[in-house]
């Protein structure tokens, strides 16, 4: 099938059988959800808290790295020195995991919201015989309960989170593993996501890769990442049978 992108893309269409969707920042707004937990962690640590803005930029590789960042950022506001930094978060580390995950759990798609155009626009790539898989860093744990109360769950034939396989976007693993269970070629299989770990993962996998210009980025422009297409909406993508 042909997938075909809005003008102002690096490329008019691709060929492809199947799409890979990431979820935080490309189907679900969920950083209501991250600064919710991460505020009730840091307030059991009895560290200071950081706005939601900042959580923004932290967001995308992994719950490690976003905690590993979160309590980097708060200790270094706190006046803590560059020296001795590393060791200091790490001895916070294994607590902050266990009370961020006891109260993501807890919140979990509650302070969250599904992106406009994201139900009708996978829902038209289905409909249009393309296979679907989502492929997230986010862990399991936290991906199948947000699908499922966001509706979400009913569109893919294979859900993967940061934790199925050994190593995380933007490594190319996941997406090779996920093209390997569906039977699809990596070059007929589009990524849709938000960022550069997305685009990245993409182009080392040889997929092809569209973003959607409204998702976290880590505080940088999409525009300005390697990929084949941008989209303002998932309705955007428009594919023919060939």
């Amino acid at each position: 099938m042909r997938v075909q992108f809005p003008a102002g893309s690096t490329c008019k269409f691709v060929e492809v059988d199947a799409a890979i969707v990431d979820l935080d920042g490309t189907m679900v707004d969920t950083i209501g959800d991250f600064a919710e937990a991460i505020t009730r962690m840091l307030a059991d640590l009895q560290l200071p808290n950081l706005p939601a803005s900042k959580v923004e930029h932290m967001v995308g590789k992994g719950t490690e790295h976003l905690l590993r960042s979160v309590l980097a950022y708060v200790l270094t506001q706190s006046g803590h020195p560059t020296q001795g930094l590393e060791e200091a978060v790490q001895a916070l580390f294994a607590t902050a995991l266990a009370r961020y995950e006891h109260h993501y759990i807890a919140i979990n798609g509650a302070h969250s919201a599904v992106y406009v155009g994201v139900k009708e626009g996978l829902q038209a790539l289905k409909d249009a015989g393309l296979r679907l898989a989502c492929v997230t860093n986010k862990p399991m744990s936290f991906t199948r309960p947000l699908l499922a109360a966001k509706g979400l769950d009913g569109l893919f034939e294979q859900v993967f989170g940061g934790d199925s396989f050994p190593r995380k976007k933007p490594d190319p693993m996941p997406l090779l593993k996920t093209c390997e269970v569906l039977g699809v070629a990596p070059a007929r299989t589009l990524m849709v996501g938000d960022s550069s770990n997305d685009a990245q993962a993409a182009r080392a996998a040889a997929c092809p890769v569209v973003l959607v210009t409204y998702g976290y980025n880590h505080g940088q422009s999409v525009q300005a990442v390697d990929a084949d297409g941008w989209v303002d909406s998932l309705v955007q993508l428009q594919v023919a049978a060939q």
